[in-house]
Protein backbone atom coordinates (compact mmCIF):
# COMPACT_ATOMS: atom_id res chain seq x y z
CA UNK A 1 0.00 0.00 0.00
CA UNK A 2 1.29 2.97 -0.81
CA UNK A 3 2.44 5.98 1.74
CA UNK A 4 0.24 9.07 0.89
CA UNK A 5 2.49 11.37 2.27
CA UNK A 6 4.96 10.20 -0.88
CA UNK A 7 5.48 14.11 -2.59
CA UNK A 8 3.80 14.03 -6.24
CA UNK A 9 6.05 13.07 -9.28
CA UNK A 10 4.45 15.94 -11.14
CA UNK A 11 1.80 18.74 -11.15
CA UNK A 12 -1.14 18.87 -13.67
CA UNK A 13 -0.69 19.74 -16.83
CA UNK A 14 2.55 19.08 -16.38
CA UNK A 15 4.56 17.49 -19.65
CA UNK A 16 5.44 13.63 -18.82
CA UNK A 17 6.98 11.58 -21.41
CA UNK A 18 6.15 7.54 -21.64
CA UNK A 19 8.77 5.57 -23.63
CA UNK A 20 7.28 2.34 -24.87
CA UNK A 21 3.59 1.47 -26.03
CA UNK A 22 3.64 -1.92 -24.94
CA UNK A 23 0.95 -2.94 -22.70
CA UNK A 24 2.90 -1.16 -19.64
CA UNK A 25 3.77 2.00 -21.58
CA UNK A 26 0.15 2.33 -22.71
CA UNK A 27 -1.46 1.86 -19.52
CA UNK A 28 0.92 4.54 -18.10
CA UNK A 29 -0.15 6.83 -20.77
CA UNK A 30 -3.91 6.31 -19.65
CA UNK A 31 -3.01 6.83 -15.47
CA UNK A 32 -0.88 9.56 -16.23
CA UNK A 33 -3.68 11.51 -18.57
CA UNK A 34 -6.10 10.24 -16.07
CA UNK A 35 -4.32 12.15 -12.97
CA UNK A 36 -3.56 15.54 -15.05
CA UNK A 37 -0.29 15.03 -16.48
CA UNK A 38 0.37 16.53 -20.50
CA UNK A 39 0.94 13.20 -21.84
CA UNK A 40 3.19 12.31 -25.17
CA UNK A 41 4.28 8.68 -25.39
CA UNK A 42 6.39 7.18 -28.50
CA UNK A 43 7.73 3.64 -29.22
CA UNK A 44 10.89 3.66 -31.66
CA UNK A 45 9.05 0.29 -33.20
CA UNK A 46 6.52 0.25 -35.15
CA UNK A 47 4.46 -2.66 -35.37
CA UNK A 48 0.72 -3.61 -35.47
CA UNK A 49 0.20 -3.58 -31.39
CA UNK A 50 1.83 -0.02 -31.40
CA UNK A 51 -0.28 1.58 -34.53
CA UNK A 52 -2.91 0.18 -32.32
CA UNK A 53 -2.18 1.67 -29.58
CA UNK A 54 -1.78 5.11 -30.78
CA UNK A 55 -5.00 4.77 -32.29
CA UNK A 56 -6.67 3.68 -29.05
CA UNK A 57 -4.66 6.56 -27.22
CA UNK A 58 -5.36 9.48 -29.55
CA UNK A 59 -9.29 8.85 -29.33
CA UNK A 60 -8.81 8.99 -26.04
CA UNK A 61 -7.29 12.87 -26.10
CA UNK A 62 -3.39 11.19 -25.56
CA UNK A 63 -0.80 12.38 -27.80
CA UNK A 64 1.32 8.92 -29.01
CA UNK A 65 3.44 7.70 -31.96
CA UNK A 66 5.34 5.16 -33.27
CA UNK A 67 8.64 4.91 -35.16
CA UNK A 68 9.84 7.14 -33.86
CA UNK A 69 11.00 9.63 -30.16
CA UNK A 70 10.78 13.30 -30.29
CA UNK A 71 13.62 13.58 -28.48
CA UNK A 72 13.27 17.88 -27.86
CA UNK A 73 9.83 17.20 -26.62
CA UNK A 74 11.10 13.84 -24.35
CA UNK A 75 13.80 16.52 -23.16
CA UNK A 76 11.39 19.11 -22.33
CA UNK A 77 9.48 17.06 -19.95
CA UNK A 78 9.45 17.26 -16.53
CA UNK A 79 9.27 13.20 -16.03
CA UNK A 80 10.01 10.66 -17.75
CA UNK A 81 8.25 7.09 -17.47
CA UNK A 82 9.54 3.77 -19.11
CA UNK A 83 8.52 0.84 -19.60
CA UNK A 84 10.02 -2.49 -18.90
CA UNK A 85 10.26 -3.66 -22.84
CA UNK A 86 12.61 -0.57 -23.00
CA UNK A 87 16.35 -1.80 -22.86
CA UNK A 88 18.65 0.18 -20.03
CA UNK A 89 21.11 0.49 -23.19
CA UNK A 90 18.73 1.67 -25.33
CA UNK A 91 19.94 5.36 -27.11
CA UNK A 92 16.77 6.99 -25.77
CA UNK A 93 17.41 5.79 -22.39
CA UNK A 94 20.91 6.86 -22.13
CA UNK A 95 20.00 10.36 -23.91
CA UNK A 96 17.38 11.02 -21.40
CA UNK A 97 20.05 10.16 -18.48
CA UNK A 98 22.55 12.26 -20.00
CA UNK A 99 20.32 15.14 -19.76
CA UNK A 100 19.22 14.50 -16.21
CA UNK A 101 15.54 14.08 -17.05
CA UNK A 102 14.00 12.50 -14.06
CA UNK A 103 13.10 9.00 -14.81
CA UNK A 104 10.82 6.24 -12.91
CA UNK A 105 9.36 2.74 -13.98
CA UNK A 106 5.72 2.59 -14.88
CA UNK A 107 5.78 0.66 -11.89
CA UNK A 108 6.28 3.33 -9.61
CA UNK A 109 3.67 5.75 -10.60
CA UNK A 110 1.14 3.00 -10.06
CA UNK A 111 1.98 2.27 -7.29
CA UNK A 112 1.93 5.66 -5.47
CA UNK A 113 -2.05 5.25 -6.26
CA UNK A 114 -2.50 2.00 -5.31
CA UNK A 115 -4.59 1.37 -2.07
CA UNK A 116 -3.84 -2.28 -1.78
CA UNK A 117 -1.29 -4.61 -0.16
CA UNK A 118 1.22 -5.43 -1.95
CA UNK A 119 3.60 -8.66 -2.56
CA UNK A 120 5.91 -7.82 -4.70
CA UNK A 121 7.56 -11.15 -7.03
CA UNK A 122 11.22 -11.03 -8.17
CA UNK A 123 14.22 -13.43 -9.74
CA UNK A 124 15.59 -14.92 -12.36
CA UNK A 125 13.48 -18.21 -13.49
CA UNK A 126 10.02 -18.70 -11.84
CA UNK A 127 8.65 -15.65 -10.95
CA UNK A 128 5.80 -15.73 -13.20
CA UNK A 129 5.02 -19.31 -11.88
CA UNK A 130 5.29 -18.23 -8.22
CA UNK A 131 3.19 -15.19 -8.84
CA UNK A 132 0.63 -16.80 -10.23
CA UNK A 133 0.28 -19.90 -7.84
CA UNK A 134 0.45 -16.92 -4.99
CA UNK A 135 -2.27 -14.89 -6.37
CA UNK A 136 -4.38 -18.65 -6.95
CA UNK A 137 -3.43 -19.17 -3.07
CA UNK A 138 -4.92 -15.64 -2.32
CA UNK A 139 -7.84 -16.45 -4.43
CA UNK A 140 -8.86 -19.94 -3.56
CA UNK A 141 -8.52 -19.08 0.14
CA UNK A 142 -11.36 -16.32 -0.10
CA UNK A 143 -8.94 -13.15 -0.57
CA UNK A 144 -9.23 -9.91 -2.30
CA UNK A 145 -6.39 -10.75 -4.85
CA UNK A 146 -5.35 -9.63 -8.47
CA UNK A 147 -2.20 -10.56 -9.73
CA UNK A 148 -0.49 -7.55 -12.13
CA UNK A 149 2.99 -6.24 -12.77
CA UNK A 150 5.17 -8.32 -15.72
CA UNK A 151 2.66 -11.13 -15.36
CA UNK A 152 0.56 -9.83 -18.41
CA UNK A 153 -1.93 -6.99 -15.99
CA UNK A 154 0.37 -3.73 -16.08
CA UNK A 155 -0.08 -2.39 -12.33
CA UNK A 156 -1.19 0.85 -13.76
CA UNK A 157 -4.90 -0.21 -14.49
CA UNK A 158 -5.48 -1.07 -11.10
CA UNK A 159 -5.65 2.41 -9.70
CA UNK A 160 -8.47 3.25 -12.97
CA UNK A 161 -10.39 0.28 -11.45
CA UNK A 162 -13.29 1.29 -9.13
CA UNK A 163 -12.40 -0.78 -6.13
CA UNK A 164 -8.91 -1.60 -5.90
CA UNK A 165 -8.47 -5.27 -4.58
CA UNK A 166 -7.26 -6.02 -0.95
CA UNK A 167 -3.74 -7.62 -1.95
CA UNK A 168 -2.11 -7.32 -5.35
CA UNK A 169 0.81 -9.86 -6.14
CA UNK A 170 3.39 -8.17 -8.38
CA UNK A 171 5.56 -9.98 -10.45
CA UNK A 172 8.20 -7.51 -10.97
CA UNK A 173 11.18 -7.48 -14.02
CA UNK A 174 14.76 -6.20 -13.28
CA UNK A 175 13.62 -3.67 -16.29
CA UNK A 176 10.87 -2.48 -13.78
CA UNK A 177 12.87 -1.97 -10.72
CA UNK A 178 15.88 -0.58 -12.06
CA UNK A 179 13.79 3.16 -12.10
CA UNK A 180 12.02 2.61 -8.68
CA UNK A 181 12.21 5.00 -6.04
CA UNK A 182 9.39 4.64 -3.41
CA UNK A 183 8.25 1.04 -3.98
CA UNK A 184 7.71 -1.02 -0.87
CA UNK A 185 6.29 -4.18 -0.84
CA UNK A 186 4.50 -5.41 2.53
CA UNK A 187 6.00 -8.49 1.66
CA UNK A 188 8.87 -9.33 -1.29
CA UNK A 189 9.75 -12.86 -2.38
CA UNK A 190 13.22 -13.74 -4.15
CA UNK A 191 12.64 -16.52 -6.03
CA UNK A 192 16.84 -16.62 -7.16
CA UNK A 193 19.32 -15.56 -9.05
CA UNK A 194 21.05 -16.54 -11.75
CA UNK A 195 22.77 -15.05 -15.30
CA UNK A 196 20.50 -13.60 -17.70
CA UNK A 197 19.71 -10.32 -19.77
CA UNK A 198 23.57 -10.31 -20.59
CA UNK A 199 22.55 -8.65 -24.26
CA UNK A 200 21.14 -5.81 -22.40
CA UNK A 201 23.37 -5.44 -19.40
CA UNK A 202 26.84 -4.58 -19.13
CA UNK A 203 27.98 -7.58 -16.57
CA UNK A 204 26.13 -9.89 -14.05
CA UNK A 205 26.79 -7.10 -11.11
CA UNK A 206 24.87 -5.01 -13.28
CA UNK A 207 21.90 -7.41 -13.65
CA UNK A 208 22.29 -8.20 -10.05
CA UNK A 209 22.50 -4.58 -8.85
CA UNK A 210 18.86 -4.05 -10.09
CA UNK A 211 17.17 -7.04 -8.56
CA UNK A 212 18.77 -5.52 -5.40
CA UNK A 213 16.52 -2.42 -5.77
CA UNK A 214 13.07 -4.69 -4.04
CA UNK A 215 15.24 -3.99 -1.04
CA UNK A 216 15.50 -0.41 -1.41
CA UNK A 217 13.24 0.80 0.86
CA UNK A 218 12.56 -2.44 3.23
CA UNK A 219 11.88 -1.08 6.63
CA UNK A 220 11.85 -2.56 9.97
CA UNK A 221 7.58 -3.57 9.11
CA UNK A 222 9.09 -5.31 6.05
CA UNK A 223 9.12 -9.00 5.57
CA UNK A 224 10.48 -10.86 3.06
CA UNK A 225 10.48 -14.76 1.48
CA UNK A 226 13.56 -16.10 0.23
CA UNK A 227 14.92 -18.99 -1.46
CA UNK A 228 17.29 -20.16 1.55
CA UNK A 229 18.77 -22.67 -1.19
CA UNK A 230 20.13 -19.95 -2.99
CA UNK A 231 23.62 -18.09 -1.69
CA UNK A 232 23.24 -15.19 -4.01
CA UNK A 233 19.62 -14.79 -2.99
CA UNK A 234 20.36 -14.64 0.53
CA UNK A 235 23.14 -12.42 0.45
CA UNK A 236 21.60 -9.79 -1.27
CA UNK A 237 18.81 -10.15 1.28
CA UNK A 238 21.80 -9.84 4.35
CA UNK A 239 21.57 -5.91 4.57
CA UNK A 240 17.66 -5.17 4.39
CA UNK A 241 15.90 -4.66 7.53
CA UNK A 242 12.87 -6.39 8.31
CA UNK A 243 11.60 -10.62 9.40
CA UNK A 244 13.06 -13.52 6.84
CA UNK A 245 11.40 -16.40 6.14
CA UNK A 246 12.87 -19.12 4.62
CA UNK A 247 11.72 -21.24 1.81
CA UNK A 248 14.47 -24.58 2.02
CA UNK A 249 13.79 -28.01 0.35
CA UNK A 250 15.41 -29.63 3.39
CA UNK A 251 14.19 -28.92 6.74
CA UNK A 252 15.37 -26.34 8.83
CA UNK A 253 14.77 -24.12 11.59
CA UNK A 254 13.97 -21.02 11.11
CA UNK A 255 10.50 -19.31 10.17
CA UNK A 256 9.55 -20.05 6.73
CA UNK A 257 8.84 -23.39 4.87
CA UNK A 258 10.26 -26.37 3.75
CA UNK A 259 9.83 -30.03 2.37
CA UNK A 260 10.35 -32.22 5.43
CA UNK A 261 11.70 -35.70 5.66
CA UNK A 262 8.01 -37.27 4.38
CA UNK A 263 7.76 -35.68 1.26
CA UNK A 264 5.55 -32.94 2.64
CA UNK A 265 5.45 -29.22 2.30
CA UNK A 266 5.19 -27.76 5.75
CA UNK A 267 4.96 -24.58 7.16
CA UNK A 268 6.13 -22.26 10.57
CA UNK A 269 5.92 -18.67 10.83
CA UNK A 270 6.88 -18.56 14.63
CA UNK A 271 10.45 -20.01 15.71
CA UNK A 272 9.47 -22.84 18.22
CA UNK A 273 6.03 -23.58 16.52
CA UNK A 274 4.61 -26.90 15.43
CA UNK A 275 5.40 -27.24 11.69
CA UNK A 276 1.71 -26.76 10.20
CA UNK A 277 1.43 -28.97 7.00
CA UNK A 278 0.19 -28.10 3.78
CA UNK A 279 0.12 -30.82 0.58
CA UNK A 280 2.56 -33.87 0.19
CA UNK A 281 4.85 -33.03 -2.57
CA UNK A 282 3.60 -35.79 -5.56
CA UNK A 283 0.23 -34.01 -5.19
CA UNK A 284 1.39 -31.00 -7.03
CA UNK A 285 0.45 -30.90 -10.82
CA UNK A 286 4.14 -29.38 -11.45
CA UNK A 287 7.00 -30.95 -12.38
CA UNK A 288 10.29 -30.42 -11.25
CA UNK A 289 12.07 -29.98 -7.63
CA UNK A 290 12.23 -25.97 -8.62
CA UNK A 291 8.46 -26.07 -9.01
CA UNK A 292 8.20 -27.95 -5.01
CA UNK A 293 10.69 -24.75 -4.24
CA UNK A 294 8.21 -22.17 -6.43
CA UNK A 295 5.36 -24.02 -4.49
CA UNK A 296 7.14 -22.95 -0.92
CA UNK A 297 7.42 -19.48 -1.73
CA UNK A 298 4.21 -18.97 -3.02
CA UNK A 299 2.75 -20.81 -0.18
CA UNK A 300 4.78 -18.50 2.59
CA UNK A 301 3.79 -15.43 0.61
CA UNK A 302 -0.32 -16.32 1.03
CA UNK A 303 0.56 -17.26 4.55
CA UNK A 304 1.75 -14.01 5.39
CA UNK A 305 -1.13 -12.14 3.77
CA UNK A 306 -3.38 -14.22 6.48
CA UNK A 307 -4.30 -17.45 4.29
CA UNK A 308 -4.59 -20.95 6.84
CA UNK A 309 -2.26 -23.41 6.01
CA UNK A 310 -5.17 -25.94 5.06
CA UNK A 311 -6.55 -22.90 2.50
CA UNK A 312 -2.89 -23.26 1.03
CA UNK A 313 -2.88 -26.68 0.67
CA UNK A 314 -6.19 -26.95 -1.27
CA UNK A 315 -5.16 -24.34 -3.05
CA UNK A 316 -1.17 -25.70 -3.67
CA UNK A 317 -3.37 -28.97 -4.98
CA UNK A 318 -5.81 -27.62 -7.86
CA UNK A 319 -3.07 -25.36 -9.44
CA UNK A 320 -2.17 -26.52 -12.71
CA UNK A 321 0.67 -24.52 -14.05
CA UNK A 322 1.21 -22.11 -16.58
CA UNK A 323 1.17 -22.42 -20.18
CA UNK A 324 4.88 -22.45 -22.10
CA UNK A 325 6.42 -23.65 -19.02
CA UNK A 326 6.85 -27.44 -18.47
CA UNK A 327 3.97 -27.82 -20.32
CA UNK A 328 2.45 -31.25 -21.54
CA UNK A 329 2.29 -30.87 -25.53
CA UNK A 330 0.68 -34.94 -25.37
CA UNK A 331 2.20 -38.65 -25.39
CA UNK A 332 2.41 -39.64 -29.28
CA UNK A 333 3.65 -43.58 -29.72
CA UNK A 334 5.08 -43.21 -26.36
CA UNK A 335 6.77 -39.93 -26.73
CA UNK A 336 5.84 -37.32 -24.28
CA UNK A 337 6.27 -33.51 -25.74
CA UNK A 338 7.01 -30.92 -23.17
CA UNK A 339 6.28 -27.22 -24.06
CA UNK A 340 9.54 -25.04 -22.09
CA UNK A 341 8.64 -22.11 -24.50
CA UNK A 342 9.66 -19.84 -21.28
CA UNK A 343 12.66 -21.61 -20.90
CA UNK A 344 14.64 -18.17 -22.41
CA UNK A 345 18.02 -18.52 -20.31
CA UNK A 346 20.35 -21.03 -19.92
CA UNK A 347 19.42 -21.88 -16.16
CA UNK A 348 15.46 -22.07 -16.44
CA UNK A 349 16.90 -24.57 -19.17
CA UNK A 350 19.30 -26.35 -17.05
CA UNK A 351 16.12 -27.24 -13.99
CA UNK A 352 13.93 -28.41 -17.07
CA UNK A 353 16.53 -30.66 -17.96
CA UNK A 354 16.95 -31.67 -15.06
CA UNK A 355 13.04 -32.33 -14.31
CA UNK A 356 12.91 -35.67 -16.06
CA UNK A 357 14.46 -38.82 -15.45
CA UNK A 358 13.43 -40.81 -19.20
CA UNK A 359 16.10 -40.40 -21.90
CA UNK A 360 15.36 -36.99 -23.69
CA UNK A 361 15.91 -35.03 -27.14
CA UNK A 362 16.26 -31.71 -26.27
CA UNK A 363 15.47 -28.48 -28.79
CA UNK A 364 18.05 -25.46 -28.34
CA UNK A 365 17.43 -22.58 -29.82
CA UNK A 366 16.73 -18.82 -30.61
CA UNK A 367 18.62 -15.68 -30.52
CA UNK A 368 21.77 -15.66 -28.02
CA UNK A 369 21.62 -13.99 -25.07
CA UNK A 370 25.05 -13.63 -24.00
CA UNK A 371 25.63 -16.82 -21.97
CA UNK A 372 27.14 -19.90 -22.72
CA UNK A 373 26.21 -22.96 -23.21
CA UNK A 374 28.40 -24.99 -22.10
CA UNK A 375 27.30 -25.14 -18.20
CA UNK A 376 23.69 -27.74 -19.86
CA UNK A 377 26.45 -30.03 -20.20
CA UNK A 378 25.98 -32.50 -17.33
CA UNK A 379 22.65 -31.97 -17.87
CA UNK A 380 22.98 -33.22 -21.59
CA UNK A 381 25.10 -35.91 -20.57
CA UNK A 382 22.96 -37.86 -17.71
CA UNK A 383 20.34 -38.58 -20.24
CA UNK A 384 20.15 -36.71 -23.68
CA UNK A 385 19.48 -38.91 -26.97
CA UNK A 386 19.86 -36.38 -29.05
CA UNK A 387 20.28 -32.68 -29.35
CA UNK A 388 18.23 -30.76 -32.06
CA UNK A 389 19.84 -26.73 -32.72
CA UNK A 390 17.62 -23.95 -34.16
CA UNK A 391 17.62 -20.46 -34.69
CA UNK A 392 20.26 -17.96 -34.77
CA UNK A 393 21.93 -19.60 -31.79
CA UNK A 394 22.33 -22.66 -33.72
CA UNK A 395 26.15 -22.55 -34.66
CA UNK A 396 27.20 -21.88 -30.90
CA UNK A 397 25.09 -24.36 -29.77
CA UNK A 398 26.59 -27.15 -31.80
CA UNK A 399 29.98 -25.24 -30.98
CA UNK A 400 29.42 -25.98 -27.26
CA UNK A 401 27.85 -29.06 -26.86
CA UNK A 402 28.15 -30.85 -29.83
CA UNK A 403 30.48 -33.27 -28.20
CA UNK A 404 27.77 -34.15 -25.72
CA UNK A 405 25.01 -35.72 -27.38
CA UNK A 406 24.48 -36.23 -31.43
CA UNK A 407 23.62 -33.07 -32.49
CA UNK A 408 21.22 -31.89 -35.73
CA UNK A 409 20.00 -28.69 -36.70
CA UNK A 410 16.65 -27.56 -37.92
CA UNK A 411 15.71 -25.16 -40.29
CA UNK A 412 12.42 -24.07 -39.57
CA UNK A 413 10.13 -25.80 -36.79
CA UNK A 414 8.37 -28.43 -39.16
CA UNK A 415 11.84 -29.75 -40.12
CA UNK A 416 12.52 -29.27 -35.98
CA UNK A 417 9.86 -31.16 -34.76
CA UNK A 418 10.35 -33.69 -37.79
CA UNK A 419 14.23 -34.19 -36.51
CA UNK A 420 12.66 -34.81 -32.94
CA UNK A 421 10.28 -37.46 -33.78
CA UNK A 422 12.72 -39.50 -35.47
CA UNK A 423 15.44 -38.94 -32.91
CA UNK A 424 13.29 -40.06 -30.27
CA UNK A 425 12.08 -43.95 -28.67
CA UNK A 426 9.07 -44.74 -26.89
CA UNK A 427 9.34 -43.98 -23.04
CA UNK A 428 11.01 -40.77 -24.10
CA UNK A 429 10.75 -36.98 -23.38
CA UNK A 430 11.12 -34.27 -26.36
CA UNK A 431 11.96 -31.28 -24.36
CA UNK A 432 11.56 -27.42 -26.16
CA UNK A 433 13.32 -25.37 -23.73
CA UNK A 434 15.59 -23.46 -25.91
CA UNK A 435 17.78 -21.29 -23.26
CA UNK A 436 17.40 -18.62 -25.53
CA UNK A 437 14.83 -15.64 -26.44
CA UNK A 438 12.59 -15.90 -29.49
CA UNK A 439 12.81 -12.71 -30.60
CA UNK A 440 14.95 -14.20 -34.11
CA UNK A 441 11.81 -15.98 -34.81
CA UNK A 442 8.67 -14.36 -33.09
CA UNK A 443 7.53 -11.50 -31.42
CA UNK A 444 7.65 -13.70 -28.19
CA UNK A 445 8.13 -16.93 -26.03
CA UNK A 446 4.35 -17.54 -26.48
CA UNK A 447 4.12 -17.15 -29.92
CA UNK A 448 7.25 -19.71 -30.38
CA UNK A 449 5.36 -21.93 -27.91
CA UNK A 450 2.12 -22.08 -29.69
CA UNK A 451 3.70 -22.87 -33.18
CA UNK A 452 5.92 -25.63 -31.41
CA UNK A 453 2.39 -27.40 -30.33
CA UNK A 454 0.76 -26.64 -33.98
CA UNK A 455 3.93 -28.51 -35.52
CA UNK A 456 3.69 -31.20 -32.81
CA UNK A 457 -0.25 -31.80 -33.71
CA UNK A 458 0.24 -31.58 -37.18
CA UNK A 459 3.16 -34.20 -37.23
CA UNK A 460 1.06 -36.30 -36.29
CA UNK A 461 -1.94 -35.83 -38.09
CA UNK A 462 -3.88 -33.98 -35.48
CA UNK A 463 -4.47 -37.01 -33.58
CA UNK A 464 -5.29 -36.82 -29.69
CA UNK A 465 -2.52 -37.77 -27.31
CA UNK A 466 -2.04 -41.09 -26.14
CA UNK A 467 -3.26 -41.04 -22.37
CA UNK A 468 0.17 -42.35 -20.73
CA UNK A 469 2.10 -41.40 -17.47
CA UNK A 470 2.21 -38.00 -16.11
CA UNK A 471 6.10 -36.42 -16.20
CA UNK A 472 7.82 -37.27 -13.24
CA UNK A 473 7.33 -34.95 -10.11
CA UNK A 474 11.00 -34.51 -8.32
CA UNK A 475 10.67 -34.14 -4.53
Amino acid sequence: MADDRLPPLFGPGEPVAVLGLGVSGTAAARLLHALGADVYASDAFEGPRQREAVEALAAEGIDAEVGRHDVERILNADLVVTSPGISPTAEIRRTVADAGVPTVAEIEVAYRHLRSRVIGITGTNGKTTTTALCGHLLQQAGVDALTAGNIGRPLSEIPLMKRQPDWLVVELSSFQLADLRAFRPEVGLLVNLAADHLDWYSSLERYYEDKARLFANADEDSRWVLNGDDDDVLAMAEPAPGRRYIASIEPHGEPGAWLDEAGKLVQRLETGGAPQPWIAAPELQLVGVHNVMNALLAGLGAALAGCESAAIGAGLASFQGLPHRLQRVGEFEGVLWINDSKGTNVSATRVALNAFDRPLVALLGGRHKGESYGSLAPALGKNARALIAFGEAAPQIVRELGDVAPVEVARGFPQLVRLAREAAHPGDVVLFSPACSSYDMFPDYRKRGRTFEQCVRESYDGRESHDGPAPERAT
